[in-house]
Parts: structure tokens; sequence; C-alpha cells
């Protein structure tokens, strides 16, 4: 009874917080999508033009179906190889902990810096080939993969790593894996969200080139918002699109990964 009866005066901090720091700049945001703006005190209401400008937006296009394709295959590689590394970090072998930090702290660096050190890395293996990020998309698009892989394997391991016993191959479809489930569904949706909000690492590396041909959604937004003068009302559109795609997509991942839970 007394938890009921104070329970407001412990949730509106953090309501306020949240209405403060979220809520009121989402629904501005949106609003402001609608717009044409410099600022937010010079905003006039155009209604979808800048939405209809998007779908003649060739590089958003572009950079929509570059996005999607990365983390479709990131999704794949880091979430395989975080099991595998999870199972194998579950039999008795010496220096487990040693090797699960390791894997690990990657992911405590910034993506910024791992950008730049991963730069500087492929940029000098490619240099033996006469190559570089920004020779070709695809060199750009490996490179982010390596990159993603390298960061968050380690993560997904930890988030992976409730599995007890059960660890001979056959077993692995029936007994592994259905235990594992709910780590399976938080991890698929880390790495879908993370895919499709890349952004520190996607500067650092590539910076879209060559020809903004590796440029990921978030750094077409950028480049929208903050690039093209007159196009902040766009970039605002963009960011509401980028948002539903989003949230469409994780809601689609957590149902359909919940549903197989119940049936198991």
């Amino acid at each position: 009874k007394a938890i009921k009866r104070y329970f407001p005066v412990f949730v509106l901090p953090t309501l306020i917080a949240f209405t403060i720091g979220f809520l009121a700049p989402f629904v501005l945001g949106v609003y402001l999508s609608f717009c044409k703006f410099t600022t937010v005190t010079d905003a006039k209401f155009i209604g979808l033009s800048n939405y209809a400008k998007i779908l003649g937006d060739g590089d958003f296009l572009h950079s929509l179906w570059f996005t999607a394709l990365f983390t479709i295959v990131t999704v794949l590689l880091i979430n395989i190889f975080a099991f595998a590394v999870a199972m194998l970090l579950t039999k008795n072998i010496k220096g487990t902990n040693i090797f699960r930090t390791v894997f690990f702290m990657p992911n405590l660096i910034g993506g910024i810096v791992l950008g730049y050190v991963w730069q500087l890395l492929l940029n000098g293996i490619l240099a033996h080939f006469q190559k570089t990020l920004t020779y070709s998309s695809k060199y750009g698009f490996w490179g982010l993969v390596i990159l993603m892989l390298w960061q968050q394997i380690g993560y997904m391991m930890i988030e992976a790593a409730q599995i007890d016993g059960a660890n001979k191959v056959q077993l692995l479809r029936y007994v592994t894996i259905p235990m594992v489930m709910p780590s399976i569904t938080i991890c698929t949706f880390l790495t879908l969200t993370n895919g499709f909000k890349l952004f520190d690492q996607n500067l650092a590396l590539t910076n879209g080139g060559p020809d903004k041909m590796s440029e990921m959604l978030a750094l077409n937004i950028y480049n929208t918002f903050y690039g093209r003068t007159g196009w902040e009302g766009v970039g605002q559109a963009k960011a509401v699109v980028f948002f539903i795609i989003v949230g469409v997509i994780a809601l689609i991942q957590n149902k359909m990964t919940t549903s197989k839970e119940v049936q198991q």
C-alpha cells in the first residue's frame, strides 16, 4: 500500500526527464519534418513536400539499400560467431576468463576511435594491392563489417553465455538453442538496431566514400541536415522515416523471436 501511495512521487522525476529529453524533442522533430526551416523559430509548414523529395533522392535510397544489406550480413555473422565463442568458452578451457575479457574489450572503445584505428589497419593492408577503403564501395562495406564483428562479437558473446551444459553437436537444435532463445532475441534485436543506427564508424572509416557509395542511413541524414542548405526539413523527414523503419523492423523481429520462444 505504501509503495502504491508514493508511486507517483518516484515516477514523476523520470517522467519529467523523459518528456524533456525525448518526448518533446521527438514531437517537435516530427512537426519540423513537415516544415521548411533553418532554425526552430522560423519553421514554415509546407505539408508533405519534404517526404516527396525523399522519394527522388537517389543517395538516400542507395543508403537504405546499403544499410539493409550491411545489417543482414552483420546480424548473421555477429550472432553466429558470438554463439560459437560462447559455446566454446563454456568448456573447461584454461584461461577462459582472460579470453572473455579480450573478446569483450573492443566493445568499450568508442566508434570514432575504432573507425580511425581500423582505417589505418585496413588501408595499410590494401596499400599492398594499391587500393584503399574508398577505392570501391565493396571495400568500404567489408571494412565496416570487419569492424562491427570485431567490436560486437564480445558483447553478444556475453549475452549468449547463459549456456549450461548440453554442448554436444547433436543437442544443439533441440536443447541448446531453445535454452538460449531469450538471449538470441536480445542479441538479434541489438545487432539489428546497431546495424541500422551505425554512424560513428561509418564517418571515421570511409565517410561515405567513394562518392557516397558506402554512405549509410545515419550518415546520409547527417549530411542532408548539415551539408545541404535549404534541406533541413528533408533531413528531418528522413530522420522520421529512419525512426519508423527501425521501429517496425524491431517490432517484427521481437514478435518473430518471442513467438518461437513460446512454441519451444
